[in-house]
């Protein structure tokens, strides 16, 4: 095999040596869900296990990009080498993203210790895409002990990188409204750290305060600071990199097994609604008298799913 066209296992062996090159044409495999795709991640499980994944979402304008540059900046002065995968919205006509992102974290691109890598959300509503997950573990494998996970920032669909992320962190600033933003959005009861970044700006603590009163209303009692940044200037980024690095420890006790079985979860679980949603918008028979039941307010759309899912009735959410 060429040097130009890898097998797998050459590609698994130039990934874990760390060699970006590599590391690129894995990811983009992965993402187009090429042939041999299946085989590099096979490939790449021996080598897992060091890397903290911190997902960071929240409304635009938050100023995620900016503060996962200067999360970067306390991670590498820890003496880690960061991965970023940050996710920027597709075109709904071309299906091409803008890729922001990797334009406002050019100045961490001169760092060997860290590598930026941008993609598409492709239409994908909670925020990541299946292949931002399985892309996690080519960057796990490849040495990065921090991976960072930038979701795309809609502020109302963020919701799918508490399944795959081992901290997470909801970013709000003054004068979004983004306190009830969160609140409405379910934010907060996925969010790890809360934080108020652009806290040098009027009303920062009157957002902390909303944000504070939200977190009475979670569902569990869990303690969730709500951390004030300015991440132009660095300020309280040191304490939110303490915060992060406590918080991924106890996440991390679970043990590799456990954390990688929650994201395969979620990516099972996205398969099967994209499989369930092509059959019923291609619609049959069985489909067209579901269809006609809830058109008839003689089922739910719950009741009808359960039914073309073959399930046992339960009580709709």
């Amino acid at each position: 095999m060429s040097i130009d066209t890898p097998s797998p296992s050459e590609l698994v062996s130039r990934v874990v040596a760390g060699e970006r090159r590599a590391i690129a044409r894995a990811l983009s495999a992965l993402e187009a869900e090429a042939a041999g795709s299946g085989d590099v991640l096979a490939g790449l499980v021996p080598h897992l296990g060091g890397a903290t994944v911190a997902g960071i979402t929240g409304p635009p304008g938050a100023g995620k990009s900016t503060l996962v540059n200067a999360i970067i900046t306390e991670a590498r002065a820890s003496g880690l080498r960061v991965a970023v995968l940050a996710v920027d919205p597709s075109s709904p006509v071309t299906g091409g993203a803008i890729l922001g992102d990797r334009i406002r974290m050019a100045s961490a691109l001169d760092d060997d210790g860290v590598f930026v890598r941008s993609l598409g959300s492709r239409g994908a509503l909670g925020g990541l895409t299946p292949a931002a997950v399985r892309m996690i573990d080519v960057l796990d494998a490849a040495g990065f002990g921090l991976i960072l996970l930038e979701t795309v920032g809609t502020g109302q669909s963020e919701v799918d990188v508490a399944e795959v992320a081992d901290v997470v962190l909801v970013v709000s600033a003054p004068g979004l409204g983004d306190g009830i933003q969160a609140i409405k959005a379910g934010l907060l009861e996925i969010a790890d750290i809360l934080v108020v970044n652009k806290s040098d700006r009027e009303g920062a603590d009157r957002t902390v305060e909303e944000l504070k009163a939200g977190l009475a209303l979670r569902a569990s009692s869990g303690d969730v600071p709500v951390l004030k940044t300015t991440a132009m200037t660095g300020a309280g980024v040191a304490e939110l990199w303490r915060e992060m690095t406590s918080q991924a420890a106890r996440r991390l006790a679970e043990g590799l097994v456990a954390r990688r079985r929650r994201r395969a979860r979620y990516l099972i679980a996205r398969a099967a609604a994209d499989l369930v949603a092509r059959r019923i918008r291609r619609g049959d028979a069985a489909i067209d008298i579901l269809a006609d039941a809830v058109l008839a307010g003689a089922s739910t759309p719950f009741e009808a799913a359960t039914r073309a899912l073959g399930l046992p009735p339960v009580r709709g959410p």
